[in-house]
């Protein structure tokens, strides 16, 4: 299967003043396949934004990657010239719809505007009409009023707002999509005209793959081929959709299951369990597991050696329990 992305131990931290650094991302490693979409989830502070803005190089300080490398095609983009990625990565391969998109907007031009902006910075040859034709005829395609184009960000609703930011993100037809939780400030009906939006925009491939950040599992769980779990910055597991919130092998998934209510069938008796400690400080995370300290199931080894990598049938787990035969069954969910 094609990959178009890929992610090798990659790294990012926070540099503080004072010389301290925050390990947002710490040892990532995973792939994006075509015509896939690939969910990344985690409780608040787990990275995955951080990640985001990595994956769709708009990351700035003090931010910046410590280690690693995110290969396009053979290429690691870290070493790229900067005008090369800037005119042939950013936008035309990569695109990014980014965490509070809705107030992305400069509220003083209209939507015309920013459509000039983003097709002239890559080709200054196509004219300002042309390229808001190039627009008009994107917006029809996808079943949007050509109308919000002589229109000012305030004067749309916030899931318009988001299905314009989507257009103006995708125009160029980048091969990978980020979504940095795009549909946490909408209602459950502009939720959903969000994700057909995002569907319909890989099924005519227009975009090739999409990585979609969320909290929101439930609504994940109905549109996505893969998922990773995050957790203190470093993967908890990662594999088929189904495969990880139903049968989940690593205790961190199944405790965040467990502290979530969905509207599966079977699940009206369900009581929430909440996950006991706090998320560590990562500025000074645990020596092994990260999850250890919060872990019911954890031995001395969790406590001192960071685990490895290990396959369980399709999918990819990063812990000790899995691997001894004190737990081989798996964790139960």
């Amino acid at each position: 299967m094609n990959k178009l992305l890929i992610a090798q131990n990659l790294k990012a931290y926070y540099r503080l003043v004072g010389g301290q650094e925050i390990k947002a991302v710490d040892g990532v490693s995973l792939d994006l396949r075509e015509n896939e979409v690939l969910g990344i989830a985690g409780e608040s502070g787990c990275g995955k934004s951080s990640l985001a803005s990595i994956l769709g190089l708009t990351y700035t300080p003090p931010l910046y990657v410590h280690g690693g490398e995110m290969l396009v095609g053979d290429e690691n983009v870290f070493t790229m010239n900067k005008e090369y990625l800037r005119k042939n990565v950013r936008g035309t391969y990569i695109s990014v719809v980014p965490q509070g998109a809705m107030n992305a907007l400069n509220p003083t031009q209209k939507i015309s505007s920013f459509v000039v902006d983003v097709i002239r910075e890559h080709y200054p040859e196509i004219s300002k009409a042309d390229a808001i034709q190039r627009a008009r005829e994107r917006l029809q395609a996808l079943g949007l009023p050509e109308r919000v184009l002589s229109l000012y960000p305030h004067q749309l609703s916030g899931g318009m707002k988001q299905r314009v930011i989507i257009v103006i993100s995708t125009l160029l037809n980048p091969k990978v999509l980020i979504c940095d939780e795009p549909t946490s400030a909408l209602d459950v009906s502009s939720q959903k005209v969000v994700i057909r939006l995002l569907m319909t925009l890989l099924r005519e491939e227009i975009i090739r793959s999409i990585v979609f950040i969320t909290h929101e599992l439930p609504l994940l769980r109905h549109f996505a081929d893969r998922i990773a779990i995050m957790y203190a910055g470093k993967l908890a597991e990662i594999g088929p959709m189904d495969q990880v919130i139903f049968d989940p092998v690593h205790p961190y998934t199944s405790a965040l299951m467990g502290s979530m209510l969905t509207a599966e069938v079977g699940t009206k008796e369900k009581q929430v369990q909440g996950i006991p400690g706090v998320p560590p400080d990562l500025k000074n995370p645990p020596v092994g597991c990260r999850f250890s300290p919060r872990c019911q199931y954890a031995i001395d080894k969790c406590k001192t050696q960071q685990p490895n990598p290990e396959t369980v049938g399709d999918r990819t787990t990063w812990c000790w329990i899995t691997q001894t035969s004190e737990k081989a069954s798996g964790i139960p969910s």
